[in-house]
Formats: structure tokens, C-alpha cells, sequence
């Protein structure tokens, strides 16, 4: 045997108490890290960990209000519930599977059960403190990564009952990490959406919805853009909100004793399935399913005894039945849908002919299209041998469960040299690229039928894979990866338009990113710094002093392979492409893309930007 290779006995066994286990496997406890560019990033894992426990105290009826504040990356949140007993602080936020949720009948419908959640936000946090107020008394300890730093002697208090949880994430893990309030702000409106009477006061801001999956609704839809007015059911453990609109695609929001389960699971998948079956039994006519679900925003809350999510982010439902004891899920959806939406199209037949016309009129579209899309998927197999418009990436899905790979990302460039450069420093275990011929296409105001006419956007939809939905896309996160002049700025500007038209649900989901790369390069003999600024630079120079050399990157290609792969690997920055909910995707569309009004010459001159300001750090909210 080599002297090189490592000795396997006693010694190489260890064992690693929680804290050390949370934070040298975090993927297992929140998904991935990231630092807050993307909705799924670890911090708002952590902030959601803390908000479910406040969540689970007002569902069984204590509390009826929480506080969160977050300023200069600390997160503090306070209920009002019943607060942790006293003599139990300590375990609940430090000893691995340790809570009340056990016991089912104090906690029947709860999201958190395994006793894990506030433990990894105390392991991932550089500072984290627990308060504790419960008749008259309160109980505070303090901790950095897990370890108990104070604990505080038992004291009187006058305050009001609950828990107050406080916590800063680690930069060591969580590197550059940063809250975009867009992010924030939607999460806590799913909280106060599947809970009525809840109120969520927010750095100044205060949340609360009266109908539930209604308001969601209309917070996510336009009332001119929809065919018919939003319909709301609502039974026993299950809530329903969903109508059509002129969109292309399928948009949901479904979610599991309040948690927001962004990758589906069963409740979903039987949600869909039985919208079919009922509006089919309904007109007594076989309607293809794609032509019922096209273009339709919809919503679907049900509650669940112990569920069972598929990770511990609890983005996708596994469990199969209700309760312990009762039906399953999809039985318990589809007998709902097939009674109260059927009751409902029978009570409204205005809305029932509306939505009768919008299905006909997705029938006669895809029937238009079938020729147009046979010779366009014909053309796509073709090119695929030849081409190399994609370099793919080896892995796109989790191999254990098929969902999608967080980390798996489709860099769309242009020009050889650019995807030249990003196919060499890329990863390719996770990460593809797709390069465009010249500017696309301006495809403001043309129908589908243009995707597949387009060469450049028929091989684009069918590397994304998205021709049939969102449930296909083989990418968590498409990123828009262009050089940073006018020409570049334009061509982000032309696939913007193209995701905005045809895929709007794309954006909509948190999958549209567009790369930040370096302006300049700042470097001495000894040192090389990367500039996304003009402030960066002149703070660069004045950091090396002497007379730098100065590079200004004026397009991707001009980085090194080598120098690129610093700025698409761990440190990577992306700006997330945010839809504002109070304006209409068409109406967006019209202003940026249509005919040359006034208001938007305006809008041009009021925002002209020199050179040095046109790299920005915050999201770019449409």
C-alpha cells in the first residue's frame, strides 16, 4: 500500500455534536446558502425558521401579532404567544430535537416538527439571543455558533407573554450576504395571507389580509388582465383561489400549514389534476388538460397533519394523506374541487362562459401552432447535433428525489469570445451556457408563434426545456450574462422583453438573474483588485497608490478564462430580476417596448447615468 494514502481505523472515526454537524453540512438543514440575491438563499431560510414557531403560536390561538425588524443584517422577531417555559430556553434553541411539537395534540397542524429549526439559525449565527416573557417572568441566553456565551438568571418582567428571538448570520458562511426588502416583504405577505386576523409589523411597515388566498390573488394578478373574476372557495383544511388571465403559462401558489412550498409536492400535483376533472365533468366535453391550465393563476392552501416535506426547507410536500387516519390528499382535493367549484360554475354561469371561452380560445391557439411547433421541434433535434449554441451542464437534478438543483444555472451570452470565456472558467457540474448570434428579436406585441419561427428563441425554449411549463425547466436560475456597454445593456433589455412575453411566470418564480461582472481592474506588483464601480476604482487606487494599472472591461470577453471563474463561482454576484405585483406585465411591456411617448423620452432624460453608474447593486425591480 503507498505511503501517501490516508489510514482508516479508530482514529479516523469522529463523532460531531449538532452545532458542528449544522455548520459543516448547512445544505441539510437550509438548502443552499447564497447570500440573499436569490428567494431561496439560507438567510431567509433562517428568518423563516423563526417566523414558523411565532406562525405556530398563532394558529393554536396566542398571539395575534408579530414583530420583525431588520437593520444592518440583525433580525429580531417577537410574538406574542405563550413563550418558551421558562426551564426549556436553552434546550429549545441549542439541543438538537428537543420541542413541543412532538406532542401532537399541542401542536396538530404545525409546519416545524423534527425539532431542528431554531437550532440551525442559532449554528449559522455569529450572535443569536433567545428571550423568553411567560407569566410575569422572563429568561434570556445568548450565543455565537451555537456555543452558549450568557445565561441570565430568571427576572420579573412586565411585558406581555412571548418569545423574542434576535440573530446576525454568519459572514463566514453566509459571505457578502445582504436582505433585499422585495424578498422580505413577500414572504411575510404569504404569512399573513394564509393566516386572518394575523398582523405582521415590519420595520415600519404593517401586514394583513382579511380574505385570505383572495387578496394573494389579487396582490399577484392585475383586475384588468383577468377573465373573470377571482374565484375563492374555502372547507375544512383547504383554501382555493384561481381565475385566467392573457398570460402564457401556468402560475400557482400552493402551500402547507402556511409554509410556502415553492417546489409543489402532492397537494399540488392533485390541485391540477383536479381542475381537469372538473371543468371537464362540468361542460361534459373532453378538454385536453393544457388547454383547461393554460394561463391560468391559482392558489391552494391546505392543512395537514404532521406532514411530511422532502427536505428540510420544506419546499415539497411528500405526504400522501390528510391525517393519520383519513383520506389522501389528492382523493380529499379532487372531491373538493368537484363539488365546490362545481357548485360555484353552476352559481355563476357568467364566469363559467368566460372561462369556457378562454379554454376554446387555448384550444384553437395550440391546434394553430401544431404544424409550426412539429417543424420547429424538428429543426431543434437537428441543430442539437451540430451546434454549439449550449454547452450543458452534467447535472441538473437531485438524482434522489428528480427535483431541480438549486445551485443549476443557464448563463444566456453573446458573442464567441464572451461564451468562450464563461464555458472555460464555468462550472460544469452545475453550470451551462447558451450563446445568442447577435441582438435578438424584439418580440414585444408578436404571439407564441414566434418562438418557434425564431431560430435563436426555438433552441433557447428548448434548452431551458420550457415548451410544456415551468415543471420541466432544467435550470434554477437563468442568468442574463452581458457586456456592460449600450449594446450589451440592450440585448438584456431584448431577453428581458422575451421572458416578460411569453414566460412571465419564469420571473415571476425568482429564476431571472443578470450577472454583475467587474468594470475595472486595479493592480500593482503586489496586488489585484476588481472594481464593479467608479467608487470602487478611485478607492482601489488609493489602496495601491503609485500609479496602478487601470483596465476598464468593456466587454465579457476581455476577462480571462481565468480571471472569470472568480466572478461565476462561490463569490459570484447576481441581481435578481424582481416584478413589481402593482403593475401589469403587458403595461411594463407597452411603456418600455412600445411606441416612443413622451413619458418614456422623459423617463430616459431623468435617468441618463454616466459610464461609472451603470453597474447597480440593488435588484432590478420591473
Amino acid at each position: 500500500m503507498s505511503k501517501n494514502v490516508s489510514q482508516y481505523n479508530e482514529d479516523s472515526v469522529r463523532s460531531l455534536d449538532w452545532k458542528e454537524h449544522i455548520r459543516l453540512r448547512p445544505g441539510m438543514y437550509i438548502g443552499k446558502l447564497g447570500d440573499g440575491s436569490s428567494t431561496d438563499d439560507g438567510i431567509y431560510v433562517l428568518l423563516k425558521e423563526v417566523i414558523d414557531n411565532s406562525i405556530d403560536e398563532f394558529q393554536m390561538g396566542f398571539g395575534k401579532a408579530i414583530d420583525i425588524k431588520i437593520e444592518e443584517g440583525r433580525v429580531s422577531i417577537r410574538d406574542y404567544g405563550r413563550g418558551i417555559p421558562l426551564g426549556k430556553v436553552i434546550d429549545c434553541v441549542s439541543r438538537i430535537n428537543t420541542g413541543a411539537k412532538y406532542d401532537s395534540k399541542a401542536f396538530q397542524k404545525s409546519v416545524g416538527l423534527n425539532g431542528v429549526g431554531t437550532k440551525a439559525v442559532n449554528a449559522l449565527s455569529n450572535y443569536f439571543k433567545v428571550q423568553s416573557i411567560r407569566e410575569g417572568k422572563t429568561k434570556i441566553a445568548e450565543f455565537e455558533r451555537g456555543e452558549l456565551t450568557k445565561d441570565y438568571k430568571e427576572e420579573k418582567s412586565a411585558e406581555k407573554n412571548g418569545t423574542m428571538m434576535s440573530f446576525i448570520p454568519d459572514n463566514q458562511i453566509f459571505k457578502n450576504f445582504h436582505f433585499i426588502e422585495e424578498f422580505v416583504e413577500n414572504q411575510i405577505w404569504n404569512y399573513v395571507f394564509l393566516n386572518a386576523g394575523l398582523t405582521v409589523n415590519y420595520n415600519g411597515k404593517s401586514f394583513y389580509s382579511k380574505d385570505g388566498l383572495l387578496d394573494l390573488l389579487k396582490r399577484k394578478v392585475n383586475v384588468d388582465e383577468i377573465r373573470y373574476p377571482i374565484i375563492h372557495l374555502k372547507g375544512e383544511d383547504i383554501e382555493v383561489a384561481l381565475t385566467h388571465h392573457n398570460h402564457y403559462g401556468e402560475e400557482y401558489y400552493s402551500f402547507v400549514n402556511g409554509q410556502y412550498t415553492t417546489q409543489g409536492g402532492t397537494h399540488l400535483a392533485a390541485f391540477r389534476e383536479a381542475i381537469v376533472k372538473t371543468v371537464r365533468d362540468f361542460y361534459k366535453k373532453d378538454f385536453e388538460a393544457g388547454d383547461i391550465r393554460e394561463s391560468i393563476v391559482a392558489s391552494i392552501s391546505i392543512r395537514v397533519q404532521e406532514p411530511v416535506f422532502e427536505s428540510q426547507t420544506k419546499t415539497k410536500l411528500g405526504s400522501t394523506h390528510m391525517f393519520e387516519s383519513g383520506p389522501t390528499i389528492r382523493n380529499y382535493v379532487v372531491e373538493f374541487l368537484s363539488r365546490e367549484l362545481d357548485n360555484f360554475l353552476h352559481k355563476n354561469p357568467e364566469t363559467a362562459d368566460a372561462l369556457l371561452k378562454r379554454i376554446q380560445q387555448s384550444e384553437r391557439e395550440r391546434k394553430d401552432m401544431a404544424g409550426i411547433k412539429k417543424l420547429a421541434n424538428e429543426r431543434a433535434k437537428k441543430a442539437a447535433l451540430h451546434n454549439k449554441k449550449l454547452r450543458d451542464c452534467r447535472v441538473h437534478f437531485d438524482d434522489e428525489k428528480n427535483n431541480m438543483r438549486l445551485e443549476s444555472t443557464l448563463f444566456i451570452t453573446e458573442g464567441d469570445s464572451a461564451s468562450g470565456s464563461l464555458t472555460k472558467s464555468r462550472n460544469v457540474e452545475s453550470q451551462a451556457v447558451f450563446s445568442l448570434r447577435g441582438k435578438p428579436l424584439n418580440c414585444f406585441g408578436l404571439s407564441k408563434k414566434i418562438v418557434y419561427e425564431n431560430e435563436e428563441f426555438n433552441l433557447l425554449q428548448h434548452a431551458l426545456n420550457i415548451e410544456e411549463g415551468m415543471d420541466t425547466l432544467r435550470y434554477n436560475r437563468i442568468v442574463l450574462a452581458t457586456d456592460a456597454d449600450v449594446d450589451g445593456m440592450h440585448i438584456r433589455l431584448l431577453m428581458l422583453t422575451f421572458f416578460l412575453q411569453f414566460f412571465p411566470d419564469l420571473v415571476k418564480n425568482g429564476h431571472l438573474y443578470i450577472l454583475e461582472t467587474p468594470l475595472f481592474r486595479v493592480r500593482n506588483k503586489q496586488k489585484t483588485l476588481y472594481c464593479y464601480s467608479e467608487s470602487e476604482k478611485q478607492a482601489a487606487i488609493r489602496q495601491l497608490g503609485a500609479k496602478p494599472e487601470i483596465t476598464r472591461f468593456k466587454g465579457l470577453g476581455e476577462i480571462s478564462p481565468d480571471e472569470f471563474e472568480r466572478f461565476i463561482g462561490e463569490d459570484i454576484k447576481l441581481t435578481p430580476v424582481i416584478l413589481r405585483h402593482d403593475i401589469p406585465v403587458q403595461q411594463l411591456l407597452e411603456y418600455y417596448m412600445g411606441k416612443n411617448t413622451p413619458d418614456r423620452q422623459t423617463f430616459i432624460i431623468d435617468n441618463l447615468k454616466v459610464e461609472a453608474d451603470i453597474v447597480k447593486e440593488e435588484p432590478v425591480e420591473l
